[in-house]
């Protein structure tokens, strides 16, 4: 008899998920630079290493519980007594001249691929061809498995701090920890429970329904002046990023100075968090400007919160919710940066002294209304459903010191995350050695050009560290 493992109710919120042209993988892009004078069979040999390693831990080993022809996002995880770590583990090469553009093209088609559920839910490619002699690896995983703090913990376990060291094992071969046993409270804060429990949930955490009622008014009484500069979800102005998603998708880069962000946010007072915002906010505006699609009012950005605790060893997902204002509607870059960290300084607000499971029902109770979007976005009928919000942006936090593989050096970073109907972006920023890399994911039939979007975010970037008074030294687009 199998081991099953019963799904959360946040991971069935993710299977759910799997919808046509909707598909819950995340993923990261590495880009590694060879030791040097390393053998022309160097990747081959690291490949092969990768498929002579059987030890597959848990969660890389479940799949799964097959239950017929009907779906339903009520099943369990069973140990995979047959995994075929050669359907896994992939080798592929980029077509000359092996620049940034045929890597984004690749990585864009396998990103549109959805993973084979009937078997455990991650694939790992490595690619070769890259110019100079690097090489990259490509990583998607069902995001079921593991959110952005898992990934991370993920990346830092399986490289090594020296380029001497050879024998750090590679993820699927790192157990991620037990879930700690869910509680009657955890399970009301699964986003899949009724509002009225949430509500219920919220308030058995915060003393009171009246409290309950002030931290809800901002979000969800779009009339009520309470907190006028708090993001309220069906304040954010209907766009073509909340429109109906194909299955394709494309995916861009951007990779900046960390210390250019940090010091633009010293000079203004905002965080990093707040620059980054920012400067997507005023590379929407002009690459929405450029489609003759800017609202006027700004777009709103839905910001997945980490409500681990520091010591957390990682697994599953544990996120909260806020919703913040781009400043897409404002000109002049310092007084976007301004008007973001004044949303996300209000957003967060609402969140103070609660625990981690009131934060998790209360996050589901502002998400309540994204299901009506996103009907409305498969239905056509987008424009005329009220809008949550615009798009995703996350900010995870990585290595400050730079990483090997078997003694190449990692360069780069990109996270490579979600689009689904109705959100048809997702940006994703990851800091790691003194820079930090966005990645741009979005449907490609929906957002038309997303490289022109990451080069504008660049030049964003740029004007706010010159108004700012800071030296930039932005990255190229990739």
């Amino acid at each position: 008899m199998p081991e099953l493992k019963p799904l959360s109710a946040l991971d069935s919120l993710f299977l759910w998920g799997e919808r046509p042209n909707t598909m819950m993988h995340v993923a990261g892009l590495l880009i590694f630079a060879p030791p040097e004078g390393a053998d022309i069979t160097y990747l081959r040999d690291l490949v092969d290493e990768a498929l002579a390693n059987r030890d597959v831990k848990v969660p890389w080993n479940r799949k799964l519980q097959s239950t017929g022809l009907v779906p339903t996002p009520f099943r369990s995880w069973v140990t995979d007594d047959e995994l075929d770590l050669d359907y896994h583990v992939r080798r592929s090469a980029l077509p000359s001249p092996g620049g940034e553009r045929e890597l984004g093209v690749l990585v864009s088609r396998l990103h549109s691929n959805a993973l084979d559920m009937s078997r455990p839910p991650w694939e790992m490619h490595f690619i070769e061809g890259l110019e100079g002699g690097r090489f990259a690896i490509y990583v998607k995983i069902h995001h079921s498995l593991v959110d952005g703090y898992s990934a991370m913990k993920l990346l830092v376990a399986s490289l090594s701090i020296t380029a001497e060291e050879m024998d750090k094992p590679l993820f699927f071969s790192i157990g991620l920890p037990p879930r700690r046993r869910r509680t009657p409270t955890d399970a009301g804060a699964g986003l899949l429970a009724g509002v009225g429990q949430l509500a219920g949930e919220i308030a058995s955490h915060t003393g009171s329904a009246a409290t309950l009622g002030r931290r809800i008014a901002g979000p969800l009484l779009p009339f009520t002046k309470v907190r006028p500069e708090l993001a309220s979800g069906i304040r954010a102005p209907y766009c073509i990023l909340n429109g109906r998603i194909g299955r394709n998708r494309r995916f861009a880069t951007q990779q900046y100075s960390l210390d250019v962000l940090k010091r633009i946010g010293k000079t203004q007072d905002a965080t990093l968090n707040d620059v980054f915002i920012s400067i997507v906010g005023g590379g929407l505006r002009s690459f929405l400007t450029e489609l003759d699609e800017l609202p006027r009012k700004s777009l709103v950005a839905f910001l997945p919160v980490n409500v681990r605790a520091k010591d957390d060893g990682g697994g599953g997902n544990a996120i909260g919710a806020i919703l913040a204002k781009v400043g897409s509607d404002i000109a002049d870059p310092v007084e976007r940066l301004a008007a973001v960290s004044a949303s996300t300084a209000a957003a967060k607000h609402q969140l103070e002294g609660m625990s981690r499971q009131a934060i998790l029902a209360y996050s589901a109770y502002l998400m309540a209304p994204t299901g009506f979007q996103a009907l409305g976005a498969l239905a056509g009928i987008g424009a005329g459903m009220p809008t949550n919000f615009n798009l995703c942006l996350s900010n995870v936090p990585g290595p400050a010191d730079p990483l090997y593989l078997r003694g190449s050096r990692l360069e780069a970073s990109y996270p490579v995350s979600i689009p689904i109907h109705s959100m048809a972006l997702n940006i994703t920023m990851q800091s790691y050695a003194g820079t930090v890399g966005l990645g741009f994911v979005g449907c490609r039939d929906t957002i038309p050009h997303l490289q022109r979007l990451a080069v504008a975010t660049g030049e964003s970037l740029t004007a706010l560290a010159v108004a700012a008074g800071v030296e930039p030294m932005v990255g190229d687009a990739h």
